[in-house]
């Protein structure tokens, strides 16, 4: 663990550590340490073994961003990918990773509006991310002009070879200036791909991640399949259907962390959060209160989770997919310790199948397919804890203050009244479907907003106004036409609450509640309140 490289160690400058910084990655993944120094020296062509899901994107992106010059308007690399999903990952993960730097990255593929990509590459374009198909149709056009280019990256080579882009690889490779440098990343080295070498590459620095036997046992491991914006109500769910969750949430990034155990908290759950901005000191703190389960939910990144010894988890929650097998492995064997069984858990978007595929291939596991908990079923699941404990309380001696009060209330009613009036306050938020989100199938058919159809809105009515997520609900459908279930993410606090609700809807919403000379009862949310 010493001998680990941090970004600081790669060569990297200090706006793109601090870039680095807000995306809140906290170490660079091994082909990252591996090839960012090597292609910052810029006098070698490089060949890396590495497969999608390793942190590859920065591994070329990064060093990328530090040697295109921003001043000039000609294209200065190009990188070729095998699908227009790639294309459109890879332009935005360099975009994000670009700080505050003026170079601009476009995306060409096919099935895109081709007179789009012709504006865009007239305004003047540093890096060009495109698919073969697309790319020639450009260079027959004249539209897109190599002469100038000084990296050349082919990103899953192998991939690109199987679908059979080898022939329109050597048609591009013409139209490329002969002493820009190569990097070319496939997740094997197949005869093809070590052919294409030797004709386009004049010498080469190989590349490959030393692969560690990986074993996994003693753990059920499952997968949901969920939209990204779902993935906070599926964990909600997975905590609540539990009896006594004891677990461990792994995400990708500081600020995703700090996001999930914020909303966690917003939402009552005994969270707390570990990754490299928190002292050591708190650290410990922190560990000390989970080791003891005083809370019961550990929100950390890899890096910070190292050393964790703990005990007895029932769940370890991959709420990011890991960046590759070896911490795939690393992290679910954090259950099923000490002979006990536990459960590991990851959540995937779509567009991660392939990786998560290769992952269980890799590790040699069995990672089943799963549905999130619904309502109905976490409702039982209370429903059945609370009459277990309500049936364990009977079997023990009542104080005889509480007989006293309880004829006393039975004076007037009977007593299926006076329970069922002491199950509603008590557990009427407890019980209360509508607290929970809707979550569609990750593959439905049919319209469905995205993130940045959706409004968050701030309620100026919380507990003390008597106010749950039901009745919130009751009221804004009340004033304008809604349905319940497009109300979703309901959080009541003390004094006020939280909706998200579609973007058509919220300046309805917030109009509707506007009185004269008085304060908005619902206004758009600020990110500082």
């Amino acid at each position: 663990m010493a001998n680990k490289k941090t970004f600081n160690d790669l060569g990297l400058s200090a706006k793109a550590l601090d870039a680095i910084n807000k995306k809140g990655f906290e170490e660079p993944t091994a082909i990252q340490a591996m090839t960012i120094p090597v292609m910052l020296r810029d006098d070698t062509n490089i060949i890396a073994q590495a497969q999608t899901g390793t942190g590859k994107t920065g591994a070329f992106g990064l060093p990328l961003i530090e040697m295109v010059n921003a001043d000039s308007k000609t294209v200065q690399a190009l990188i070729l990918v095998p699908t227009r999903e790639l294309a459109i990952q890879v332009s935005e993960e360099i975009n994000s990773l670009k700080g505050n730097k003026d170079i601009k990255i476009v995306p060409i593929y096919g099935g895109q509006s081709i007179d789009q990509q012709l504006r865009r590459l007239k305004k003047g374009v540093h890096i060009v991310v495109g698919t073969p198909g697309r790319v020639i149709d450009h260079l027959n056009r004249k539209t897109l002009k190599l002469g100038k280019i000084e990296h050349l990256i082919l990103d899953e080579g192998d991939e690109m070879l199987n679908m059979g882009f080898v022939d329109d690889i050597e048609e591009i490779m013409k139209h490329t200036n002969p002493d820009k440098r190569t990097l070319l990343f496939s997740a094997t080295m197949p005869g093809r791909i070590k052919d294409l070498a030797h004709k386009y590459m004049d010498g080469y620095e190989l590349l490959a991640i030393k692969k560690e036997p990986l074993t996994t046992n003693l753990t059920e491991q499952i997968y949901f399949e969920v939209k990204a914006p779902d993935k906070f109500e599926a964990l909600c769910r997975i905590i609540d259907i539990e009896e006594d969750f004891y677990g461990l949430v792994f995400c990708r990034t500081k600020s995703d962390v700090d996001s999930v155990v914020t909303h966690l908290v917003d939402r009552g759950y005994d969270a707390e959060a570990i990754h490299g901005d928190i002292s050591q000191a708190q650290r410990e703190r922190t560990l000390n209160k989970f080791k003891k389960q005083r809370v019961n939910i550990l929100i950390a990144t890899d890096v910070a989770a190292r050393g964790i010894d703990v005990y007895n988890l029932t769940h370890v929650i991959n709420y990011s997919l890991p960046q590759d097998p070896e911490s795939y492995v690393h992290r679910i064997g954090r259950t099923g310790r000490a002979g006990n069984e536990g459960t590991a858990i990851t959540f995937i978007t779509p567009s991660e199948y392939k990786r998560l595929m290769f992952i269980q291939r890799v590790a040699k596991t069995d990672i089943k397919k799963s549905k999130v908990p619904k309502v109905k079923d976490i409702i039982k699941a209370k429903k059945k804890k609370i009459y277990d404990d309500l049936t364990a309380i009977l079997e023990d001696e009542i104080d005889i203050k509480y007989h006293n009060w309880a004829k006393k209330l039975l004076e007037d009613n009977t007593p299926a009244e006076i329970l069922a009036a002491i199950l509603n306050y008590c557990f009427e938020e407890e019980l209360n479907p509508d607290a929970y989100g809707e979550i569609k199938e990750a593959g439905a058919k049919g319209k469905q907003l995205d993130q940045q159809g959706k409004a968050r809105l701030f309620v100026a009515l919380g507990k003390k106004d008597r106010i749950n997520a039901g009745k919130l609900v009751e009221l804004i459908m009340s004033r304008v036409s809604i349905k319940s279930k497009h109300i979703r993410d309901i959080q009541v606090m003390d004094k006020f609450s939280f909706i998200t609700v579609p973007f058509d809807k919220a300046e309805k919403i917030v109009v509707s509640f506007k009185e004269k000379g008085r304060k908005p009862l619902i206004s758009h949310a600020r990110k500082n309140r």
